[in-house]
């Protein structure tokens, strides 16, 4: 058990794939209720670190440890650490055929060991749909299938809305959205992030998003490491001057 209140807690962790290192000694603390925004240039292992705490199977931690509230997830596979309460959206969904939304919500919530009532299941679907702007015959459609950019994105929002988890990571869910959707994505995210007291780690540099958002902390992913984190005075910084003042 690690000494602290906080929900995600990444103490010296380096990563590697395919015998090529790509991040080193990365720390980083996570609170409830907190947003923080990973920012830093093309190819600087933020999607990586994304990955690195649900476990991707490609990459091979070398050292470090990594928490969530009070349990070591490091070693845990990728389902395990879901079912903890953490979900992750990747910057292109994969699109499962065969499947539908309803089936693959259904099972996730079954696995989470949460009663599904149907009439209660219906109610929900319609809000959630309402608040995305999407039909609310969406759930029927197989898995991100024939989707747009800015559809696949709200189709895993959909299943967070119905899932309800403590730690939501966002790699680049701006790419592929117009503005209004932007908007639309950002609401629903801040909604749900106030009323759930979750946490939001997301890669973007999209300003628009990070401003309706409204990051607490935001960090600066360079040569394989955090190298800089501060509060939103770092992210105007950033987004005045760009990354090679750092």
């Amino acid at each position: 058990m690690i000494v602290g209140d906080f929900m995600l807690k990444i103490q010296n962790l380096s990563l590697k794939a395919d015998n090529k290192e790509l991040l080193n000694n990365i720390n980083l603390e996570i609170n409830e209720g907190e947003i923080h925004v990973l920012m830093g240039p093309n190819g600087a292992g933020k999607s990586t670190l994304c990955k690195a705490i649900l476990s991707h199977p490609s990459l091979e931690k070398t050292s470090g440890q990594i928490y969530f509230f009070d349990k070591n997830i490091t070693a845990l596979k990728t389902d395990e650490i879901a079912r903890l309460g953490i979900y992750y959206i990747s910057q292109s969904p994969v699109e499962i055929e065969g499947v539908k939304n309803i089936e693959l919500i259904r099972s996730a919530l079954r696995n989470l060991n949460k009663h599904i009532d149907i009439f209660e299941f219906n109610k929900k679907n319609k809000i959630f749909c309402e608040q995305l702007n999407i039909d609310k015959d969406f759930i029927h459609r197989e898995i991100n299938v024939n989707m747009s950019g800015g559809e696949k994105k709200k189709n895993e929002l959909l299943t967070m809305l119905f899932l309800q988890p403590k730690l939501i990571i966002l790699d680049e869910i701006d790419s592929g959205l117009d503005i209004d959707s932007i908007k639309s994505v950002a609401k629903i995210l801040k909604n749900y992030q106030e009323k759930n007291n979750c946490a939001i780690l997301i890669v973007s540099h999209q300003e628009m998003l990070i401003k309706l958002l409204n990051p607490t902390f935001c960090h600066l992913i360079k040569n394989k490491t955090i190298i800089k984190s501060g509060d939103t005075s770092l992210i105007k910084t950033i987004l005045e001057k760009g990354f090679a003042n750092f």
